[in-house]
């Protein structure tokens, strides 16, 4: 939690210093770019440190915590689906700032495989390991939802 509240400060500060240099130095758009994308990394993965917090939390010390309906942990597999979408914003947004940083053009190719690699593991990952049952329970809640 302190990690996760740390890069989202760190985060944030990079932002403003952004906004603070484009004003001021009339810093090109696409150094601009990049460095809005590296501050957003950062507060994305801030949130990934903080899904992961609340989520342990709840499984393993308070399930009655409060938190907002997406936050909702109930079990390992929902935890890890929260991961995988926040990883997979977090591999796109690199793949924005290495798509318009002019320096790693001729890298773009390379990136590109890679992260649609990963996104596709992710994915495999999340099918392979989905929880049986739980996957029962939606088919058969649907299934009454569809009689009625």
């Amino acid at each position: 939690m302190i990690g996760a509240i740390l890069l989202m400060v760190q985060g944030s500060i990079a932002m403003i210093v952004v906004v603070y240099e484009s004003v001021l130095t009339q810093m090109p758009l696409k150094d601009s770019i990049v460095e809005v994308l590296t501050a957003i990394d950062a507060i994305l993965l801030g949130t990934v440190l903080l899904v992961i917090g609340y989520g342990l939390y709840e499984l393993f010390i308070d399930t009655n915590i409060e938190v907002p309906a997406w936050l909702e942990i109930n079990d390992l597999d929902d935890l890890k689906s929260k991961l995988i979408g926040v990883v997979a914003a977090i591999i796109a947004v690199v793949f924005v700032g290495v798509f318009v940083d002019t320096d790693r053009s001729e890298d773009i190719a390379a990136y590109g495989l890679g992260a649609g690699a990963l996104l596709a593991g992710l994915a495999l990952f999340s099918l392979a390991t989905k929880n049986p049952d739980k996957k029962n329970k939606t088919e058969s809640a649907s299934s009454k939802k569809d009689l009625k």
